[in-house]
């Protein structure tokens, strides 16, 4: 029994995240994202070794990632300096 309830509970919070993310605004994000496309590349594939892909990362963890940086609970002078001016409305447009 308590490998069922904790398999429940792992989808509930799975699905809630999904439905947040799939009420975002996708062509908003494609726009605000424009400015990623110089370090992450236009189709989240980077020629930069340095900077990482985001292409096929989910996006509940770019999520998680990109409030990380806002908060400082993950810092990069780039990253943070970003993420500081999205509203969880444009990171969650930007993860979709």
């Amino acid at each position: 029994m308590k490998i069922h309830i904790q398999t429940f509970i792992l989808f509930s919070l799975l699905g809630g995240s999904i439905n947040t993310v799939n009420a975002a605004d996708i062509a908003a994000g494609e726009a605000k994202g424009s400015a990623c496309f110089g370090c992450h590349g236009q189709e989240g594939n980077s020629t930069i070794p340095l900077h990482p892909n985001l292409a096929g990362q989910q996006a509940n963890y770019l999520v998680n990632q990109l409030t990380a940086f806002r908060e400082n609970k993950r810092v990069n002078s780039t990253m943070t300096g970003v993420a500081k001016n999205l509203s969880d409305a444009d990171i969650q447009n930007l993860a979709a």
